[in-house]
């Protein structure tokens, strides 16, 4: 316990936000979105694939606004509370994530991630899963279901963009004392009406739809891809809750997902997730300086893009071989 502790006296040196590099963020972030869209509407009308090509690039931008978003909710970004609240609201109205719903209910995700017996505390399909003796309890149909909703192509290319679209538009999912956070909720869908009734009037409503969903669909997919795999994995593990420690939960059950430099940078440095857990108000401009810093966090095992992609078949905890398994070692398991 004493090292744990040491652990996050360390990582808390390097939880002060710096002023300049968080607006240089907000400048090149928003900067870069407005200039691609801008750009894809402008040549739209030459070629749509031209404008098309240019999605995954706006795609990139918005991503990385989600990353400054994330950070106001953590008071991470700005040494002002109504700063951050400001700037997280603004994110909210591009990324579509309701801010303070949103910040409430991930704050819930960091308090609970991989405690085995605090699952039900709120937990969506991205920040739990079923122990392998659970899911045979399980009958014929149940058992199918999670499967299907666990399913890559459907967790993480279908649902994603149905979540941000439909879902963060209605606090169906939130307590009724929640007032301020479902307030909220309505207020970002009634301004994101207001913002793209406008648009459509300027620059029609066909044109609209033809940038910004596909860049929407890319971005959602993307992010939620980003903050899934972080705890995702055959060397993620899950402990019971009297083994549970934040600290362990940061070093064991979050990873360090090792991208090319050019994607940290459009990712917001996300990938050094097991120093986000550590501390969730290091902001994300100085993830990677602490993970350099602390050589316990050197020692996390690294996961590749490539492994990353593989990581999202593992939804399965088994106790027995204190692991993270697939459907398919079960299946072999069961033929075996």
């Amino acid at each position: 316990m004493t090292g744990q502790m040491s652990l996050r006296r360390e990582a808390a040196h390097f939880q002060a936000p710096i002023l300049r590099k968080s607006l240089s963020q907000i400048a090149t972030s928003f900067g870069g979105f407005f200039v691609t869209c801008a750009a894809m509407y402008a040549v739209i009308d030459v070629s749509y694939w031209m404008a098309l090509a240019l999605a995954p690039l706006a795609a990139g931008f918005l991503v990385r606004i989600f990353i400054i978003q994330h950070d106001c909710g953590h008071l991470a970004f700005f040494r002002s509370h109504r700063a951050n609240d400001i700037v997280g609201f603004a994110c909210s109205l591009l990324t579509l994530a309701p801010y303070s719903s949103w910040r409430r209910q991930h704050a819930g995700h960091h308090s609970i991630w991989n405690d085995l017996d605090r699952r039900q505390s709120g937990a969506d399909i991205y920040s739990s899963c079923l122990t392998v003796a659970e899911y045979r309890a399980l009958g014929p149909g149940a058992r199918r279901w999670y499967r299907i909703t666990r399913h890559p192509l459907v967790s993480n290319l279908l649902l994603p963009p149905l979540i941000f679209t439909v879902l963060y538009r209605l606090p169906f999912d939130m307590p009724k004392s929640w007032k301020q956070e479902r307030r909220v909720v309505h207020l970002t869908t009634f301004a994101l009406v207001a913002l793209l009734g406008g648009l459509g009037l300027l620059l029609g409503y066909e044109r609209i739809a033809a940038v910004q969903l596909p860049v929407l669909l890319a971005a959602t997919i993307i992010g939620v891809w980003l903050f899934s795999v972080q705890h995702r994995g055959e060397k993620t593990r899950w402990a019971r809750h009297d083994a549970w420690t934040p600290v362990s939960a940061a070093i064991q059950g979050s990873t360090y997902l090792r991208l090319p430099r050019v994607l940290q940078w459009f990712t917001g440095n996300i990938g050094f997730h097991h120093v986000h857990h550590l501390n969730p108000r290091v902001p994300n401009y100085r993830l990677r300086e602490c993970h350099e810093a602390i050589a316990a966090l050197r020692r996390v095992p690294a996961l590749s893009f490539r492994a990353g992609l593989r990581a999202l078949r593992f939804t399965l905890w088994d106790e027995d071989r204190d692991r993270m398994v697939t459907f398919g070692d079960l299946d072999r398991r069961a033929v075996s």
